[in-house]
């Protein structure tokens, strides 16, 4: 089970393909007063707010791999309230769960695998054929290489090179957490009564068929470990 967990992990993390999805607060959840991108729910002495579009930090295109949700969490309750990321999920509306990632889970996921991936890169039109047969010389240079020729045919036309470039590029992704990513995350640990804490959770990329999610957070007292309560926020899933 930990093995394809940690596979089903990378994949999300290496995969570059995935759509940027945004979470915006659906009409009928409560928005912040004086930011509507902020949602808040509210239940048992607690307050959460959550913002799906508040992710400024590196990397810029942290949603192509991930899902990043700020959170603020201010207690209330006359008790300690436990921060765990087992606590907070994004429930898809086709019922997938998406689990909060610790950090240190998407450390070891890096450092397992490899973080390339082959693919297309963008490329020239060639409209004749090389002069001679190695053509793999010919590939990435511009109009007018001494090795190509556009106009006369030969018996060494590469009918594969075309605007999308040779399929054997390799792209690296960027290994995470990035230090923001770090610095950022909600830290897990004891909520007093009456105290406040904030931070970014890292979900997995919502899946392309998914046009809403609910945040949903448990609270659990952090000194008998009994659950009295949840938090629930609505979003819509904008490309």
């Amino acid at each position: 089970m930990r093995t394809r967990r940690l596979g089903w992990l990378l994949a999300l993390l290496v995969v570059g393909c995935i759509p940027e999805p945004r979470l915006q607060p659906r009409p009928d959840a409560r928005v912040l007063a004086g930011d509507e991108g902020a949602a808040v729910a509210e239940a048992n002495g607690v307050r959460l707010i959550a913002d799906g579009e508040a992710w400024k930090g590196h990397p810029s295109n942290l949603e192509r791999r991930l899902t990043p949700v700020e959170v603020r969490l201010e207690n209330q309750s006359g008790r300690a309230l436990s921060i765990r990321y087992s606590a907070f999920e994004l429930l898809g509306a086709s019922r997938f769960e998406y689990a909060a990632l610790s950090p240190l889970a998407l450390e070891e996921a890096n450092a397992s695998q490899p973080r390339c991936i082959a693919g297309y890169q963008p490329g020239y039109w060639r409209m004749g054929a090389t002069w001679g047969p190695y053509r793999a010389w010919n590939r990435g240079y511009a109009w007018g290489s001494p090795w190509r020729s556009p106009w006369w045919p030969s018996p060494y036309y590469d009918p594969f090179y075309g605007p999308y470039g040779p399929p054997y590029s390799v792209r690296c992704e960027e290994p995470l957490p990035t230090q923001d990513m770090l610095d950022e995350a909600l830290p897990e640990g004891t909520l007093e009564s009456g105290g406040t804490v904030a931070g970014f959770l890292y979900f997995p990329a919502v899946g392309e068929r998914e046009r809403q999610v609910i945040l949903q957070a448990s609270l659990v007292d952090a000194t008998t470990g009994e659950r009295f309560g949840q938090l629930s926020i609505p979003f819509q899933v904008r490309r």
